[in-house]
């Protein structure tokens, strides 16, 4: 997480700061908690920095704000700022490409569920289909990150710094640190072994009789899917084969639920992403 150098003022603001200040700070904070990675907070969060950057081009829009960022700022930290602007556009499309990806191979599998009719044999081929798209999702996504990553610095600022430019570089960082999170959440766990698949069943059958701020909250949708269509697989017995195929048709119908929720997210900051890049760009073409 970003050093807490990002937090220097300059002189360039008024001592008495803008209101809109204050906001961000706050929702800053709230958004580098120490939260677990689950779903639900992710897209909670996900929510939180739509609200972030909404105030942020508030901020843009203040004649003082543009002033100080269009003077003060010299090459380098134009430059930082807009190739940083286009990693989270990156990021942002990986995400979204991992989660329609996941929609498709989530509608697919339930159609089949619908169709099977007695047909186990089909619907084991199509769980099997659906775990190895999954195993090349998380590829991409490793691969995708690494990539990103290796492009990407949050050096110490300096205490000079513009007080603009320190602001726009931590809401870059935290942004792209939440999508790293989105990003593992939609990767989910490894299934390399049977042992594993065992534990996170288990884990999973558990949680049935825990509170959503227990064990269960371990394990989000993504994980869970995987883990019974891979006991879905193992098993041989018509009768355990049933009760498997019930829990997941109810863990489909959550997982469905999750990404829709994930992809309005994604898809609403999208948007505000290039405003605020727009507005980055019109500030410093004057």
């Amino acid at each position: 997480m970003a050093s807490s150098a990002f937090h220097a003022r300059s002189n360039s603001m008024p001592s008495r700061p803008h209101p809109l200040i204050p906001q961000i700070d706050e929702h800053l904070c709230r958004l580098k908690s120490n939260e677990a990675a689950s779903s639900s907070s992710i897209s909670k969060k996900l929510g939180g920095l739509r609200d972030l950057f909404e105030l942020v081009d508030s901020l843009l829009q203040l004649p003082l704000a543009q002033q100080s960022l269009a003077q003060q700022c010299n090459d380098k930290q134009i430059n930082e700022l807009l190739n940083g602007s286009l990693r989270l556009l990156d990021v942002c499309g990986v995400a979204k490409d991992a989660l329609l990806q996941a929609k498709e191979d989530t509608q697919q599998l339930q159609s089949m569920l619908r169709r099977r009719r007695g047909d186990d044999s089909g619907f084991t081929n199509e769980a099997k289909a659906y775990l190895a798209s999954r195993k090349k999702t998380k590829k991409l996504i490793n691969k995708s990150l690494r990539d990103l990553k290796s492009k990407c610095g949050f050096a110490r600022l300096e205490n000079d710094v513009e007080a603009t430019f320190s602001m726009l570089r931590e809401v870059e960082e935290v942004t792209f640190t939440l999508f790293q999170s989105l990003l593992s959440c939609i990767s989910g766990t490894k299934m390399e072994t049977k042992s594993s698949n065992w534990s996170l069943m288990s884990k999973l059958m558990h949680s049935n009789r825990v509170t959503c701020e227990g064990e269960a909250s371990e394990t989000n949708e993504f994980e869970k899917v995987d883990a019974v269509l891979c006991n879905l697989i193992g098993h041989k017995t018509r009768k355990a084969s049933n009760m498997v195929t019930e829990n997941v048709q109810i863990e489909l119908q959550k997982l469905q639920s999750t990404i829709q929720d994930l992809e309005d997210g994604a898809e609403f900051l999208l948007r505000l992403l290039i405003k605020t890049r727009v507005s980055i760009l019109n500030i410093l073409s004057y």
